[in-house]
This record gives C-alpha cells, sequence and structure tokens, in this order.
C-alpha cells in the first residue's frame, strides 16, 4: 500500500512485504530477492528510523536497493521533464527510479524510449539490477519449485477475492447511495405535493358521517384499554357510532376492565374469545360489526377528538377501499421513544403522502386505519398467514382494484417501545411480516395489471424496506473501515497524510448527515404541530438507533430462511401515551 516504513511499526512492514511477495510470487512463479522502499528517503537511508524497514527486509532475507537518481516521474509532469530530471542527477548515482503505477503513467512510458537513448549516447551502459550486483537472473528472481502451483493458485484466488469483495462492496454502497437520494428526493417532492393539495385542517369539509364502527382487538391490554376507550367515546363525529372490544384470551382481565367500567355505554360493546391472535379478533369483531365503515386501531392507541371524522372523509369516494390514519407516537419519554417519533414522521408518513399520490400505499396502519366493511369481507377478511395482517389487507385490496387513502389529520397517539429490547421485538414482527407480505403477493411485483402496486410500491417494499435495510450493515462497515485506514495512514504516512485522510471522511459523512437532516425538516415542516427539535436526533438515530433496525432486518431473513414459524409475541403496555389535543 505504499507506506512510509520509516514510520511504520515494525509489524506492518513485516505484513507488506510478506503480502507484496505472496502476491508476485503467484502471478509470476518467482519469488524476489530485491526489495526498494517506498519513498525516496527510506531507499538511501539517512536516519536511524529509515534503517528499520531495511533491518526489517534484511532479517527476511531480501537484499535493499537504493537509489539516486529520483525522475520525480510520480508528479506527473511532461516525458521530456523526467528525461531531463534524470539526465541532471544521473552524476549522483547509478539507479533511477521511475514509476509504473499509481496515477498517470503514460508520460512515464513516453519517456522510456529517448530516455535510454539519452543515457547511451552519454556513454552509459543499463543492466538488469541483478547484474549490477552481481547475480543471474534466476538468483535476484527464483523460480518456485513445481509442488507450490496448488498454493499459488490459492493465493492468487484469495487475492481475487479479497479483490472482488472491496469492488462489490464499493459498487453497492454507491448504487445505494444514489438510489437512496434520489428516492428521497422523489419521495418529499410527491409528499410536498400532497400537502399543497390537501391544504390546511381548516380547509377540510366534515360532512361525510356514515355508520362507523370501532374494532379494538386487545391482548394484555389491562393498562392502557380505559384510556382507549373514553377517547373512542370522546369522539366529535356527527354519525353512528359503535366501539367493539375483542378480547383475545388476555390472562390480566383486559375484558372485564371494559365491561365494569363501561356498562353503562350503550355504544361500547365488549366480547372475549379463546386467543388465537390479532387478526383472528379483528375478523371476530368485523362479523359483529354493524357499520359501513370500520376503524381498527390497537388498544395502546388514543385518538384525537376529530381523528375519526378525519379518517372517515376519503370514503366519500366510492373507490376507496381503505383509508390510512397519521399515527404518531404520544409516548416521548426518553431517547428510544423519541427515535421512534422522528422515524414516524419522516419515514412512514412521508411515505404515505407520497404514496397516496400514486395510489400505491401498501399499509393502512393498525394503529388507526379505516376499511370499507363490504371490501375488507370480499378479499377474506384479515389473513392469519402474516404477522403484517394490515399490509396484507391493504395489498389484497389493491390488488382487487381498490384505491388506498391517506388522511393525514386523522392522528392517533400510540405508545412506542420504550427500551431496545421491546424495540427489536417489535420491530422484528413488522420486518418479518413485510417480508411474508412481499413473498405472498410476489405475484403482482413488476405486473402492470397492478398499476402503481406492482411497479413502484411493492419494488420499493423489495429493494429499500428489505434488500436495502440488510445490505445497510455494509454502509456502517465501510465507515468503521474508513476510520481504521486514517489510523492506518497515520501510522503509515504520519500525521499530514492521516489529516487528509480524515478531513476528506469527516466531509463526505457531513454531507450525509446534512441530507438526512435537511430531508428530516422538510418531512416535520409537512407535519404543522411537530417538534421540529426532533431532527437534532438524527445524527444520535444514525449511530445507534438505525443499527437496532438493521438488525432486525438481516435477523428476519435469517428466520426465513430457516423456515421456522414466527409468533407474535407481546409487548408490555405501560400507558404512557399523553398528547395534546389539537
Amino acid at each position: 500500500t505504499h507506506p512510509n516504513l520509516a514510520i511504520t511499526p515494525a509489524f506492518l512492514t513485516r505484513l507488506e512485504l510478506d503480502a507484496t511477495e505472496r502476491l508476485i510470487e503467484a502471478i509470476t512463479d518467482r519469488r524476489s530477492a530485491l526489495f526498494r522502499p517506498p519513498y525516496f528517503g527510506d531507499a538511501d537511508p539517512s536516519t536511524n528510523d529509515e534503517l528499520l524497514p531495511v533491518s526489517v527486509a534484511n532479517d527476511l532475507g531480501y537484499i535493499t536497493a537504493g537509489l539516486k537518481v529520483d525522475s520525480d516521474d510520480w508528479l506527473e509532469t511532461s516525458a521530456a521533464q523526467i528525461i531531463a530530471n534524470v539526465l541532471v542527477a544521473r552524476d549522483d548515482g547509478n539507479v533511477v527510479l521511475l514509476h509504473d503505477s499509481g496515477g498517470d503513467r503514460s508520460a512515464t512510458v513516453a519517456a522510456v524510449g529517448p530516455l535510454i537513448d539519452s543515457l547511451q549516447a552519454r556513454g552509459d551502459t543499463l543492466v538488469l539490477l541483478s547484474t549490477l550486483l552481481g547475480l543471474t537472473r534466476d538468483q535476484a528472481m527464483p523460480p518456485l519449485p513445481v509442488e507450490s502451483a496448488t498454493s499459488r493458485g490459492v493465493t492468487l484466488a484469495a487475492f481475487f477475492a479479497v479483490g472482488a469483495v472491496q469492488n462489490t462492496l464499493y459498487w453497492i454502497f454507491l448504487v445505494a447511495v444514489v438510489l437512496g437520494a434520489a428516492r428521497i428526493v422523489a419521495l418529499l417532492t410527491l409528499a410536498s405535493l400532497h400537502r399543497a393539495r390537501t391544504g390546511r385542517r381548516k380547509a377540510i369539509t366534515l360532512d361525510f358521517a356514515p355508520a362507523v364502527s370501532v374494532i379494538v382487538p386487545a391482548y394484555n391490554e389491562a393498562t392502557v384499554i380505559e384510556k382507549t376507550i373514553r377517547s373512542l367515546l370522546a369522539q366529535q363525529y356527527t354519525g353512528p357510532l359503535e366501539v367493539v372490544i375483542v378480547d383475545d384470551g388476555s390472562p390480566d382481565f383486559t375484558g372485564d376492565i371494559a365491561r365494569a367500567t363501561f356498562r353503562q355505554h350503550d355504544r361500547v360493546a365488549v366480547f372475549s374469545k379463546a386467543n388465537g391472535g390479532k387478526a383472528s379478533a379483528l375478523n371476530y369483531g368485523m362479523q359483529r360489526a354493524t357499520g359501513d365503515i370500520v376503524i381498527c386501531l390497537d388498544a395502546d392507541t388514543v385518538f384525537e377528538t376529530g381523528t375519526i371524522a378525519a379518517l372517515v372523509q376519503p370514503m366519500r369516494d366510492p373507490r376507496i377501499g381503505a383509508v390510512a390514519g397519521n399515527a404518531k407516537v404520544g409516548n416521548r419519554l426518553n431517547l428510544i421513544t423519541r427515535w421512534q417519533a422522528l422515524e414516524y414522521v419522516t419515514s412512514q408518513n412521508v411515505d404515505r403522502r407520497a404514496f397516496d399520490l400514486l395510489n400505491c400505499i401498501t399499509v393502512v396502519p393498525g394503529a388507526v386505519g379505516a376499511w370499507r366493511r363490504s371490501a375488507i369481507l370480499n378479499v377474506g377478511g384479515f389473513s392469519h398467514d402474516t404477522l403484517a395482517e394490515d399490509q396484507d389487507a391493504t395489498i389484497a385490496l389493491r390488488k382487487a382494484g381498490w384505491r388506498i387513502a391517506y388522511a393525514e389529520h386523522a392522528v392517533a397517539w400510540t405508545e412506542a417501545p420504550d427500551t431496545f429490547a421491546s424495540l427489536a421485538k417489535q420491530r422484528f414482527r413488522w420486518s418479518f411480516g413485510t417480508l411474508q407480505c412481499a413473498w405472498k403477493h410476489r405475484d403482482a411485483l413488476l405486473r402492470r395489471k397492478f398499476g402503481t402496486l406492482g411497479m413502484i410500491a411493492l419494488p420499493n417494499t423489495w429493494l429499500f424496506q428489505l434488500l436495502f435495510a440488510a445490505l445497510s450493515p455494509l454502509a456502517d462497515l465501510i465507515f468503521v473501515l474508513s476510520v481504521c485506514s486514517v489510523g492506518t495512514a497515520y501510522m503509515q504516512h504520519g500525521s499530514t497524510f492521516a489529516w487528509q485522510a480524515g478531513i476528506k471522511l469527516a466531509s463526505m459523512y457531513t454531507v450525509f448527515l446534512l441530507m438526512d437532516w435537511t430531508a428530516a425538516m422538510i418531512a416535520f415542516v409537512l407535519e404543522p404541530g411537530e417538534d421540529r427539535r426532533l431532527t437534532w436526533l438524527i445524527l444520535s438515530q444514525r449511530f445507534a438507533y438505525r443499527q437496532v433496525m438493521y438488525w432486525v432486518v438481516v435477523r428476519s431473513f435469517v428466520a426465513a430462511a430457516k423456515g421456522g414459524l414466527v409468533g407474535w409475541g407481546t409487548l408490555e403496555r405501560k400507558g404512557t401515551v399523553a398528547f395534546i389535543d389539537r
């Protein structure tokens, strides 16, 4: 790697010599007895430090070749200047240094012929370095024994593999950066157009009020079920409204608490059934619901008073089969939940705004979503064969020809995991469920008959939510290796080179962070009333939170490859959702 061996630790010097020797042997079938240290000063030692690499090379059996005549061709000057440099310095020594790599060497190649003619015209004789040393060619570069052919092949394959991995990582990183940047620009542009089209909240007409049934599937929700139901009963909705609580076999008396608390409310119906999972609970409630529009929400979610009215408005269009609401983190208690609040605004809601324009929303969130009851029943209800029943049902509706809308003013405040362990558990379920849905509906991928779902939404899911997320640890690995390379540059070249490398690395990463922060600010501008101070968490989110997200995606692929069953799991509810009703 062309280090300055005068300042390089001895172990790195030996590593450089051994690696270079192995590569020469693998390619030429000969070993080299000669060694010329990089940098002119090392090749003609004048200090004790410069003698160290010569000592290491001597211990390894090399003959160090010094020089005095430097052509300075590494400066990429003209052929004429290279010739002049050599002719001026020729009286100081008899070994001339030319370079065959490390930059554009066309001038060096052009100078070789005229330089030889010029030296010979001055009476110089040109010989091999081995001849100057009194060695034969085979002594200077001894051929390897025949039996070493296999090891040579292995060595050469190893070097090619290392090079291939480096090149592959580089191109993956480059393609990911370009596509990722293009995606961000496209999504933010579409989201901004969506915001301009929908206008401000005060311009929304809330005169569409069909019969609505709200289904709340509940399992071990004793700490939050009362707050959730009260937020539903407080809705400023003028149409018929019923609340259907489905206790899915909770051992913590969730159903009993709901019955005892709301026994006098004729709009609240509480049912209990054997545990069968969220999809089972939703289908159970769907069969008992009477409203034309069914709204589903998780039991840890609290609606603003105008959420239901805003959520059903897009349903006035008979082509719309489901509406996604605006989910927000309601328990911003620590750094982990604040990171999620940032993610909900900058990722999930921006995506839904953009995809609403393209009619390719793939997830009506379980926290806040409205479904046309006849439509969801016609596609078979909520399926049991994925962990993302809301995404599965959304894609099924879209494939059946229904449109999916986004209601930005239908705000729901949900309880997010507040520890890394619970966050990883939740996101693994989301990621694995997304993988299941993408695979289940692969028949629509890149199929024109499914419109933007097949040509945009599903490719986006496969490429950005799954594949790039699984490969994202490579980007972090490249960053770590880049930081290590700065340290290596310091050991091999000194502080000047290390400083230059460090500045370049810091500049590139700063650009990435500024892009992230700018995108986040635009996303928050699109969300009136959001706390824009959260955008300053972008830096810490990149160095901690995103690694958890990468890990769960990789884990999802591993689980899918193993083919084992993955359960829904349970998350501890703490009843910490707090919000200001706007």
